[in-house]
């Protein structure tokens, strides 16, 4: 998929709405893996070739996850994520990549990254990532009082 590219999941009934993903990758073949993959498990998934790219969609867009890679040319996956947390978007994130700033996080908790995966993984555990993460964001969802389980 290029940049920009939409993997839609087919309108199905559901209870709640299909989770919006972003998948921020730039090796074009893994990106697409990611995004088909993702997709034929029903997610609505949106891709983006580089942190630059991806900020322009996270602010055009909402999503219910971010996941990065961190090594990327212009903005990193790890400036990404603090780009987002300094905004203090509501979404959950997870770190997919084949290096992990491991010193950069630890002194930066408040980044808050939901799951990490070091490359290389296999889809079916970026596919266990994505299913706990977001089943957590809902059980979130459902608890709040305020929300009363309902989005806004």
């Amino acid at each position: 998929m290029q940049t920009g590219e939409l993997a839609h999941a087919p309108v199905q009934s559901q209870a709640k709405p299909l989770h919006r993903i972003l998948a921020v990758e730039d090796e074009p073949d893994i990106r697409r893996i990611i995004a088909m993959t993702l997709h034929r498990a029903g997610y609505y998934v949106d891709t983006a070739e580089d942190g630059a790219f991806a900020w322009k969609a996270l602010n055009a867009s909402h999503y219910d996850l971010l996941i990065t890679d961190n090594t990327m040319p212009g903005v990193t996956g790890l400036e990404l994520i603090m780009k987002v947390r300094s905004e203090e978007m509501p979404l959950s994130v997870i770190l997919a990549s084949g290096t992990v700033p491991t010193e950069e996080l630890d002194s930066h908790p408040w980044l808050q990254l939901d799951a990490v995966l070091l490359k290389p993984y296999s889809m079916e555990e970026l596919l266990g990532a994505v299913k706990k993460v977001l089943c957590k964001t809902d059980d979130a969802a459902d608890s709040n009082p305020v929300l009363g389980g309902h989005d806004l």
